[in-house]
């Protein structure tokens, strides 16, 4: 059976009318073909869009056998990356965590994340956790001179070398960076790293399909190989489906209307907590592809049941400025609830339910109760917690995001905007050649206090 993702819009003909749907769909269907032609905007980094049909067993083979190095000679496994070098990697973990593994039980090492923040508690934590284990180090980065991720491996690394030795810390280190330039892919071909490419046609929020994510699943011995079918599966249904039945298409159509008509944030939402670093992963992808020009939708993400006790009355009743779209996932376990009919908290009503099932009647209240405050809902469904179903949600998204991209007319595939905090911040550093920037910007400051 195809395992795809399921968009169900059909309030939105109630909303809008049947003509506006058919032209949101007319141009949604038009930006696709723009997406497969090659001639869009920003079209130099859409090598995403193969991915699931191109990874070759080779390099499959590759990633599980380096994950087998890994596992063997680790306790922790620490993933350095930021953003897209973490956010895809992070959410397939979490979202498949307690999923049946390929590899032995207790064989599996830890995995954990450094080089996505400069918070010195951060790593000071994270050092304390790697006094006494083995551990080693897969470092992401296309250029090596992402600040956060250099200044985490920089200081990794050297405590590799204490710990193991200067031979023993370089087969500690798996690489994935560019494959011909800049910072990492030297020091790697320099010191003999084991290193894996990372395309340099495919951005960073779209690499989770790359070794970015193939590698840190395939070390917790998740099935890559059924993630890849589940995309490529997906990929079949989002470029080649006609526009009725096309998903992809039927979710980017309808946040264009919802944002047309002035609802300027969306929420994604889940009633399954392992879903809280799909929606992390999520806001990059959109936020990063889409905010541009005084464009674009905000991304906000939210775990209900347990955030409707902090945000559920802004949903509610707050500025109508949200819709919110619902991700559905069958809980892949179950527990009872057992209660005696004398129970003084008065819930002997719910015994012999399973915990599911009152999920399952939390999301449908809460969905009507949003709809009737005036918060429009898109409901997605994923067919279950398996790999081949993160890999299919994983380019569901994507496509999803690129199309809507170019109907907002903007290139979702470029980031202009996130260089000026970086001239900011180098220059308050003190980097080189940016003196006369961080003059100005002292003068600021000082001006300001």
């Amino acid at each position: 059976m195809t395992r795809r993702v399921q968009a169900d819009i059909h309030w939105a003909i109630d909303q809008f009318g049947t003509q506006m749907v058919d032209q949101s769909m007319d141009s949604a269907t038009e930006q696709l073909n723009v997406l497969l032609s090659g001639k869009g905007a920003g079209s130099e980094y859409t090598g995403w869009l193969n991915l699931p049909a191109e990874a070759s067993d080779t390099l499959v083979t590759r990633l599980e056998e380096s994950a087998a190095t890994l596992r063997r000679q680790s306790d922790i496994v620490v993933v350095c990356g930021i953003g897209g070098s973490y956010l895809g990697a992070r959410a397939g973990l979490e979202f498949l965590d307690g999923v049946p593994s390929q590899v032995a039980q207790g064989s599996s090492p830890r995995i954990l994340f450094a080089g996505n923040s400069l918070s010195s508690w951060q790593l000071h934590k994270l050092m304390n956790e790697l006094a006494d284990k083995r551990f080693s180090i897969v470092v992401i980065s296309k250029s090596g001179t992402t600040l956060e991720t250099a200044v985490a491996f920089h200081l990794l690394r050297a405590e590799l070398v204490r710990r193991f030795g200067t031979e023993e810390a370089r087969k500690r280190i798996v690489a994935i960076t560019d494959a011909e330039h800049g910072t990492l892919h030297d020091l790697a071909a320099q010191e003999g790293f084991v290193a894996f490419d990372l395309p340099r046609d495919v951005g960073g929020r779209y690499s989770v399909l790359t070794p970015v994510g193939l590698l840190p699943f395939a070390v917790a011995g998740l099935d890559i190989r059924a993630m890849l079918m589940g995309a490529a599966e997906q990929r079949a249904a989002s470029l080649t489906s006609p526009a009725e039945t096309n998903d992809a298409l039927q979710y980017a159509a309808a946040r264009r209307l919802l944002n047309g008509s002035g609802k300027s944030v969306e929420l994604l939402t889940s009633f399954e907590p392992c879903l809280h670093f799909t929606g992390e992963w999520w806001k990059q992808l959109f936020g990063e592809s889409e905010g541009k020009d005084g464009k674009g939708v905000f991304p906000a993400s939210a775990d209900f049941t347990t955030d409707l006790h902090s945000l559920g009355q802004f949903v509610q009743e707050g500025t109508r400025v949200l819709f919110e779209t619902s991700i559905d996932v069958p809980s892949p376990g179950e527990v009872t609830f057992v209660c005696e009919p004398d129970s003084p908290d008065g819930l002997a009503y719910l015994s012999g339910q399973g915990l599911s099932a009152m999920n399952r009647q939390a999301r449908l209240g809460t969905l009507l109760a949003h709809h009737d405050g005036g918060v429009p809902v898109i409901q997605l469904s994923i067919p279950d917690v398996s790999a081949r179903s993160f890999g299919s949600m994983i380019y569901f998204f994507e496509v999803a995001c690129a199309v809507s991209g170019y109907m907002l007319g903007i290139n979702p595939f470029d980031q202009p905007g996130v260089e000026a905090y970086k001239r900011n911040m180098f220059a308050l550093l003190g980097k080189p050649g940016t003196e006369t920037d961080a003059a100005a910007l002292h003068s600021r400051l000082d001006s300001e206090a």
